[in-house]
């Protein structure tokens, strides 16, 4: 029996092993040096998190994360990474996004390049509104802060002087205290702005112990400024006037609260995210990360919402057999649920942002060291700007 040329090379080309797909690529663009290091290094921590507990491979492609310094807050830079990543890489989705200017330069880049881009930090309220390929997994400061200002205005608190850092997310927080404090009795005696980088506390908190409020709101970037400003409110002896502290989760940022030391005890905070949260979510995640993070410290909100973010990815890689899709990558990214280590979170179809549960916390010690506690929650809070 005859058999062709062609059957011969057709049983043989049958033979070889499939060629492997290409690799599923996340252009993540965020700060890892600079004054917002620990921004992109917490985010980066959550991602490998994520990858132990679920692997490195999703729908038949390995997954390759590319990271790209901003060494930010600098949105030029942030942009030519995206440009860069969209037409070198060939990356499937741009993710990261610390700060917010960074996030508004490349929202252009994805609505152009037609890239879905998920928003893991950056938290003012607009950002979704700037591309229809945009969604946002960790925050928004409105959503975190109105729920405060409801709190504190039922709980005896009734004249509050605030204190934000003068940017999107610190205006928007501003505001949303304002309008939920103020709608519940409150009332608000004045206010200060403070520069994003560098800011110098001392005379600014003169003038809070001189008004004499009954409580003082504080939203600052996570970090080092809110040790800072911890440090001066006790040395200026406003806790001996009677004036409360109460700020959004920056401030007793799970990362920095242990640098706080007693300066935090007692600090009423309003956040999506705890180390200290009880569930058997937040205990897997919690390990991962200790196994994954080195010297980094705690894992903070920034970690959970990069965890949450590669979730969010790999679902929608799965459901689209790993061909990726914007237009389709989207609608499922419309309405995408999930129990997270900080809760149940959803994303809103029509805002495309992060719908959760924000808890009021009290800081506490526990065996040496400061835990943001919960004891009261908002669930299933929108943000209330959008």
């Amino acid at each position: 029996m005859r058999v062709s040329r062609w059957a011969v090379l057709s049983l043989a080309v049958a033979a070889l092993p499939a060629l492997a797909a290409e690799p599923l690529k996340i252009g993540m663009i965020a700060s890892f040096s600079g004054p917002f290091a620990d921004y992109g290094k917490e985010m980066e921590a959550g991602i490998k998190a994520f990858m132990k507990l679920n692997g490195d491979k999703v729908a038949g492609r390995k997954v390759e994360v590319i990271f790209r310094d901003t060494t930010g807050p600098l949105p030029d830079v942030a942009k030519r990474h995206a440009q860069e990543l969209v037409v070198r890489e060939k990356v499937d989705f741009l993710a990261g996004f610390g700060l917010t200017p960074e996030a508004l330069a490349v929202a252009e880049i994805a609505t152009q390049a037609k890239k879905p881009m998920i928003v893991m930090n950056a938290a003012t309220s607009v950002i979704t509104a700037k591309s229809p390929y945009v969604a946002r997994v960790s925050m928004t400061l409105a959503q975190e802060t109105a729920p405060l200002g409801t709190w504190a205005a039922r709980n005896g608190i009734k004249r509050v002087y605030t204190l934000v850092a003068d940017y999107g997310p610190g205006i928007d927080s501003e505001t949303a205290f304002k309008k939920s404090f103020t709608a519940a009795g409150g009332q608000v005696v004045d206010s200060i702005r403070t520069p994003l980088r560098g800011p110098e506390f001392a005379p600014f908190l003169q003038r809070i112990k001189d008004a004499r409020p009954e409580a003082v709101f504080v939203f600052l970037p996570a970090g080092e400024q809110g040790i800072a400003f911890m440090k001066g409110f006790v040395e200026r002896g406003l806790g001996e006037a009677g004036i409360k502290a109460i700020a959004t989760g920056d401030v007793t940022d799970d990362h920095v609260i242990d640098a706080m030391g007693d300066a935090a005890l007692g600090m009423i905070t309003s956040s999506h995210y705890s180390a200290a949260h009880d569930s058997p979510e937040n205990k897997a995640f919690l390990e991962a990360y200790r196994e994954v993070s080195g010297t980094l410290g705690r894992a903070n909100f920034m970690a959970v919402a990069a965890y949450d973010g590669m979730a969010a990815i790999y679902d929608v890689a799965t459901k689209l057999g790993g061909n990726i899709d914007a237009d389709k990558a989207m609608a499922l990214l419309k309405g995408w649920k999930r129990q997270s280590p900080r809760g149940p979170i959803s994303i809103d179809p029509d805002t495309r942002d992060i719908v959760q549960t924000v808890y009021i916390r009290r800081v506490e010690k526990r065996d040496g060291h400061y835990y943001n506690v919960e004891f009261e929650q908002f669930p299933a809070v929108k943000d209330p700007a959008r």
